[in-house]
């Protein structure tokens, strides 16, 4: 069915995508609620609007510590080249609700101004695919919108990530919906149809990682030459997880991912600074804390993760920028899981520097 219904939308393809084009989430509604951690909010995607072509009827709901609008969390990925998926296909309606619905869309798309020629006979060949099991020549149809198999399956339809550019989403998931019997796979050649690792990767990009502030000593103000402490207490540092599922009649699936903090990566703000270690990067402890505390007496010592500014900061501030690496890995339905790209949390600190060589601590 696929390459037949690519073939048949040919010149009319711009007419049909307006009546029955890929799903669009436009403005989802979110409702959140505080979670048992405290980590963050439960989040579900209520609703979506209807600007053009049809929308989606099965939501994927959002839990854990993910961002409230999803897509502008603080995690980003440590990968360049990784994009979460422009689209995807997923359940959409049952047969007697897609028939309403499909029928309506098509009726419209007919009846709008210039519907004639090439646009006109693709319409009808849509029409046709739906209504006649035999309606195309080499590949069957379905009759009267498989009415008959109602309850036992879901029409499919493409889904586009409202989070995610446009030019990454206009040549994916542009197939017409598609029949699936419940308890059954997709059709092999639907390769952008949801999965948990599909999944997955939506979790990733709604979670929200903790913007922790990482302690100093001394704290804002810091002198000249003088090694500045930085560390993280284990207690200012967890594990966060995002869950991504959906449910319709018939299948489910579900994924969530979890990010572990691994490392601290210091940068001064200004190159007249070194850093503890030279690399700048501070790996995380046994015990799950990033650093050493300050503690009287260890003014002597170089701190195992700090800076040392080599010049004022004048009348104003270096910007101390702390980036938190996170490994996140994920699991799902069906025992699937893997790794997904480092994470990032990228946060500044104003510090002041002073023109003092020594001070007792």
């Amino acid at each position: 069915m696929k390459g037949v219904a690519r073939t048949a939308l040919g010149a009319g393809t711009a007419a049909l995508i307006l009546a029955f084009g890929t799903v669009v989430l436009g403005a989802p509604v979110h409702a959140a609620e505080p979670t048992a951690n405290d980590q963050g909010a439960g989040t579900k995607e209520e609703g979506g609007r209807k600007d053009s072509g049809i929308y989606a009827a099965v939501r994927i709901q959002y839990s854990g510590s993910v961002a409230p609008n999803g897509g502008k969390g603080n995690v980003t990925s440590a990968d360049v080249d990784w994009t979460p998926p422009p689209c995807w296909y997923a359940p959409y309606l049952g047969a007697k609700d897609f028939k309403k619905t499909m029928s309506a869309e098509i009726e419209e798309a007919a009846s709008a101004p210039g519907m004639t020629g090439t646009p006109a006979a693709a319409i009808g060949q849509t029409k046709a695919h739906y209504e006649d099991e035999y309606g195309w020549t080499d590949t069957p149809g379905y009759k009267d919108y498989n009415v008959a198999k109602d309850g036992e399956g879901m029409f499919w339809a493409g889904v586009e990530n409202p989070n995610e550019p446009d030019f990454l989403k206009r040549n994916s998931c542009t197939d017409l919906p598609f029949w699936v019997d419940n308890g059954e796979a997709p059709p092999p050649q639907y390769e952008e149809a949801i999965t948990p690792e599909i999944l997955a990767a939506l979790a990733y990009q709604h979670m929200e990682l903790p913007g922790t502030e990482v302690t100093l000593a001394p704290a804002q103000t810091t002198k000249v030459n003088l090694p500045t402490w930085a560390w993280l207490d284990k207690a200012d540092f967890h594990e966060v997880q995002a869950t991504a599922a959906i449910n319709a009649p018939g299948f489910a699936l579900t994924a969530t991912t979890t990010a572990k903090p691994v490392s601290l990566r210091l940068e001064p703000g200004t190159p007249d600074a070194v850093t503890y270690p030279a690399s700048g990067e501070c790996t995380i402890n046994d015990d799950g804390s990033i650093g050493e505390p300050y503690a009287r007496g260890n003014a002597d010592r170089t701190p195992p993760c700090g800076v040392k500014y080599l010049r004022s900061s004048g009348d104003g501030t270096f910007d101390l920028q702390a980036t938190i690496t996170w490994e996140i890995a994920w699991t799902g339905t069906g025992g699937a899981g893997g790794d997904l790209p480092d994470g990032t949390f990228e946060n500044g600190q104003a510090v002041t520097v002073q023109e003092i060589q020594s001070i007792n601590r």
